[in-house]
């Protein structure tokens, strides 16, 4: 076997081997980054579900303010009578 293909043998499996590492190496990055952004979904999820439960809090003491400020109103008109 002559030196030239010898050289050329050893550069394709250095390029086939430097190809396959990068590859995985960019496959771990990119599944890396996919956990951390699922992290921060589910991070922002939480914070979505708690918005809707004080919403709903929110509105049922709006009713019963409503509710009280009818009955005063209600009371100082007999007090008015």
């Amino acid at each position: 076997m002559s030196d030239a293909v010898l050289v050329a043998l050893i550069g394709l499996a250095g390029s086939g081997l430097g190809s396959v590492l990068g590859i995985l190496v960019s496959s771990k990055l990119t599944q890396y980054r996919l956990e951390q952004l699922e992290k921060k979904v589910e991070v922002h999820n939480q914070v979505i579900d708690r918005v809707y439960k004080l919403e709903e809090r929110t509105e049922v003491q709006e009713e019963k303010i409503r509710v009280a400020n009818h009955r005063i109103g209600d009371l100082e008109r007999q007090a008015e009578a």
